[in-house]
């Protein structure tokens, strides 16, 4: 069965009503969103939103990221309203007043999880979209934060065990890895929606229309002024002869 172009199997998420997404939106570093797509894929998640540039590198993936499907939007406010739409309770993953700690599982349904740059941690509009937050409890003293991959790869995990997604099919010593989704669009960039190819082609007729709109009426003016400017000339010569003639 395949769900969004994804080869949906034993574990899929896709049959359970808590469907889990994922915010990627100022990621310091590249390559990690190769690694969270791979953490994504392991843990079931439903969709990656990709906020701001299109294209992405997915380098360390290990091909993880064609079993996740993505979807590209343009800013914080925009992913908000979609993910609004998918019923979805947005948890910013931080240490803020209020933050429950992700072993209490404090979910309720869909959830989309965005986490903040490695660096400076989530920004003032990240935090904007938020609905709630969760932290994840360290024991130890050697560290003040997790890489941002490492933490989405616990807050991921803890989700999948709450929605009682069902464990993947093991083979040997690893999981089975279904069958590879065909590739719908470029290499390191988010494929368009069947609803953006539409929209934009719909975009590219009208401004096609336009253009030869704005053509025809440019020959025609220059046509009339071609006219008037040789019909000035005429009358002039036929001014000139006539003086001659009076003389």
């Amino acid at each position: 069965m395949e769900v969004d172009g994804v080869q949906a199997g034993v574990g899929s998420a896709h049959s359970n009503p808590n469907k889990c997404y994922v915010i990627a939106h100022s990621i310091a570093k590249k390559h990690n969103l190769g690694t969270l797509a791979r953490s994504a894929s392991a843990f079931n998640v439903a969709q990656i939103c990709v906020v701001g540039h299109r294209q992405l590198n997915t380098f360390g993936s290990h091909g993880a990221d064609a079993y996740v499907p993505m979807k590209h939007l343009n800013s914080l406010t925009e992913v908000r309203s979609y993910l609004k739409d998918q019923g979805c309770e947005i948890i910013g993953v931080e240490i803020v007043d209020g933050a429950k700690p992700i072993t209490e599982h404090p979910f309720k349904g869909p959830t989309a999880f965005i986490l903040g740059n490695e660096g400076t941690g989530m920004s003032k509009q990240q935090v904007e979209i938020c609905d709630s937050f969760v932290y994840i409890p360290q024991f130890g003293s050697g560290t003040a934060s997790l890489n941002v991959t490492v933490a989405a790869s616990i807050v991921l995990h803890h989700f999948a065990t709450w929605a009682g997604y069902s464990e993947a099919k093991r083979v040997g010593e690893k999981f089975e890895v279904g069958e590879r989704p065909q590739r719908k669009g470029p290499r390191d960039e988010v494929a368009k929606d069947p609803e953006e190819v539409v929209e934009e082609r719909r975009r590219q007729k009208e401004e096609s229309a336009l253009r030869e709109e704005w053509v025809e009426k440019f020959s025609v003016n220059l046509f009339d002024d071609d006219n008037e400017a040789s019909g000035n000339a005429s009358t002039s010569k036929l001014s000139s002869v006539q003086t001659q003639t009076d003389e």
